[in-house]
């Protein structure tokens, strides 16, 4: 059995997904930090000074004036403004990710083959096989067009 285990995890797709899960989770943080310090706050400077990172709904009808000040004292909230960061960060995630696919699938399509000018023709009487330049057939003599 634990030859068994050892083949399959040395097999090369079982290294190239592992590869890919860390590779990918390096990614998410970094578009996750990309969106979280340099797209969100220049969308909200555009919106007019917003914080994404502030904006909630506080359930307990108490009065706080951040986010943090209302998790610190265990008020129930909706965080709208962190799912608005998560929804931009799948966005680009999902965007990058169809640039990647569509890259591979560029470089993965085989490419046509040249076409090539016939060299032979049939015979029209005895549908033989006889070359292009043919004006009269070798096997049955008759005359060609």
């Amino acid at each position: 059995m634990l030859k068994e285990f050892k083949a399959f995890a040395m097999r090369g797709n079982v290294i190239d997904l592992a590869i890919g899960v860390i590779i990918g989770g390096a990614f998410g943080k970094i578009v996750s930090s990309f969106v979280t310090d340099v797209i969100m706050p220049l969308i909200g400077l555009l919106l007019g000074k917003i914080n994404f990172a502030n904006l909630f709904v506080n359930l307990s009808g108490e009065d706080y004036s951040s986010l943090v000040a209302a998790q610190e004292a265990g008020a129930p909230t909706l965080n709208y403004g962190l799912f608005i960061n998560a929804i931009v960060d799948f966005l680009i995630v999902a965007f990058v990710i169809f640039l990647v696919i569509k890259g591979i699938n560029k470089l993965s399509k085989p490419k046509p083959e040249p076409v090539v000018a016939p060299t032979t023709k049939k015979c029209a009487y005895c549908f033989t096989e006889i070359a292009i330049e043919a004006t009269r057939c070798p096997n049955c003599t008759s005359q060609l067009e």
